[in-house]
This record gives C-alpha cells, structure tokens and sequence, in this order.
C-alpha cells in the first residue's frame, strides 16, 4: 500500500523519458523494426524523419522519402495528411514505417486504406500505436486513439485485404515504468522482454500488401 501512495503526482519525465534516457515504448518500436527488418528495403516512406529507415534498413533501402502533415518539416519531401483519402501516390513504396502515428489521426482507418494504396504489390506496412501512454505533450487536441492487439486487429481486418499480423508487447512494470518516466536503460532486459496480455503498452501490425 505505501509503494502505490508514494507514487509521484508528476512524472520523472513529461516528454515520455527522452530527456532522461530511451523511453520505453522505444524498446518494443526497435524490438519490432528489427524483427521485421528485411522488409525495409526498396523505396520506403516513413513519418516525420526517417532514422528507422537508414537504421534497420541499411543498404537494402535504395529511396528514402519522408511524409508529414507539417509544412515547416525541413525533413519533409512529401506533404500529405494520411488520414486523407489517396494522399499518397498509388503503388509506389517498398515499405511504409508509421510508428505511433495512428492514435493522432482523426481517421485511422483511412491511414490504413490510404497506405495500403501507397503500396506497391507485395509491399508492407510496418506501424506501431500506443495500448498505453500520456497524452501527448506537443499535440494534445491531435490526441484521439488508444488502441488494443484486438482493436488493431479489427482495425485491419475491416481496411486492409491482404495479410497482416498483430502483437502486443510490454508488461505491467513498462507500464507504470513508462507512465512514471522510467527509461529503458533504468529496466532490465529482462523486465523489458516479458510479455503480459493483460498488460500491452505498445501494439505492432506487420501488413503486406498481395
């Protein structure tokens, strides 16, 4: 009982734990790309930068394009609100990385649709969201979605026709770690690897496009 009353008010970190370390969620985003790491290849668009792109994709990667909503993105060769009808080129990516994007789109399900275009046949979406997390420091009015394995998995089942796999990663210690502010380099490896339905607080979707 005095553990739960100690806990803080405020966080160790508002802005997830990048100003202390890696933050959490990071380690299953990571965890996840690298797994799936020989479908970052070809022609791969990713969100907002693009460092999971020259990371895990390395020399298999021969285009690299990078797509956000904002204008003033110096990073940005691609403008477009993915939660927008065919606002990406039809047949055109290798692979899309959309890490923690979805929960801060008015229209998920659109992003899905509209990714699935934007793929080339045999092309994968690689996207991770949050089961679990803060609202978001930087847009919390964008701050719409959280979401479960089953939700994902219903999600897609109703855009996506093609294949596509769900998992759930985390446990409840890198729950409330993450909640609290807690990094990765704070964790165990361990505590980090073990996987609690009960307890998921990121969700990853491997998707191929037929």
């Amino acid at each position: 009982m005095s553990e739960f009353v100690d806990l803080p008010f405020e966080p160790l970190s508002d802005q997830y734990g990048f100003d202390r370390g890696t933050p959490i969620d990071r380690w299953y985003i990571e965890t996840f790309l690298r797994e799936h790491g020989d479908a970052i290849r070809g022609s791969v668009l990713e969100v907002q930068d693009n460092p999971y792109t020259m990371r895990f994709g390395a020399d298999r990667v021969s285009t690299s394009e990078v797509v956000d909503v904002d204008t003033s993105n110096p990073r940005a060769n691609l403008i477009a609100d993915l939660s927008e009808p065919a606002s990406l080129p039809a047949d055109t990516y290798d692979c899309i990385i959309l890490t923690q994007t979805l929960h801060l789109l008015r229209s998920p399900g659109v992003c899905v649709e509209t990714c699935y275009r934007g793929l080339q046949p045999g092309g994968v979406l690689l996207a991770t969201a949050p089961s679990l997390t803060r609202v978001s420091p930087t847009l919390p009015n964008a701050d719409f979605w959280r979401f479960t394995p089953t939700g994902v998995s219903e999600l897609f089942a109703s855009r996506w026709r093609g294949d596509f796999s769900v998992r759930g990663f985390g446990n409840l210690r890198t729950c409330v770690g993450f909640l609290v502010g807690y990094v990765v380099e704070e964790l165990s490896e361990a505590a980090l690897d073990h996987h609690d339905p009960r307890f998921p607080l990121t969700v990853a979707v491997k998707a191929t496009k037929p």
